[in-house]
């Protein structure tokens, strides 16, 4: 992804446009769209799987997944919140996900929470209840074990991921630029 990746394009009408900007492919499954917001200017491609329907039965719990601007659901990709039993009941938590986040294809998603600025890896698996802080990348094919907590400007790999390495001061500008240029490279024809 980079400032002279070419122009993604899709057919008019595979994707839905809302209001907002976000494109959502029509093969995409959104399971319980009531109970999933999306900031906008967010991508849900083909094949990609949101699992808002997986949600708590307290009173007042309605939102299952939020989302921020300018992120990315790759094809294939699974986000679903985390479930634990819980007083004896199975039940599932919220997951938060900032802005700028890019979900490569197949990969699985059950964290908790997810910074700004995160890349996943196509292929990667991010277990229940992880917490990835702000301006992180996780490897493609790496799997981040349950309850993970990734800090800030890492890089994670492989199985299970630990830590690489760390990200240049720069990576915040990079990734929002990366992110932003993907979107606006995204278009029917």
């Amino acid at each position: 992804m980079g400032a002279f990746d070419p122009v993604q394009t899709f057919e008019k009408g595979t994707y839905i446009e809302t209001d907002t900007g976000n494109k959502v492919s029509r093969k995409a499954t959104i399971l319980g769209a009531t109970n999933i917001i999306l900031g906008g200017k967010s991508i849900i491609q083909t094949r990609a799987v949101i699992r808002g329907d997986l949600r708590r039965s307290a009173p007042g719990q309605h939102v299952v997944i939020s989302m921020g601007r300018y992120c990315l659901v790759g094809e294939g990709a699974v986000l679903r919140p985390p479930g634990k039993i819980y007083k004896g009941a199975f039940t599932f938590y919220p997951v938060r996900i900032a802005d700028f986040v890019h979900i490569g294809a197949d990969a699985i998603v059950e964290a908790a929470s997810i910074g700004h600025g995160v890349e996943i890896g196509a292929g990667a698996i991010v277990g229940k209840f992880c917490i990835i802080k702000d301006l992180v990348q996780i490897l493609p094919d790496s799997v981040l074990p349950d309850g993970a907590i990734v800090p800030s400007m890492t890089v994670w790999g492989g199985n299970p991921a630990r830590m690489l390495s760390s990200l240049p001061e720069t990576y915040q500008e990079t990734i929002e630029e990366r992110c932003k240029s993907y979107y606006q490279r995204f278009r029917a024809v």
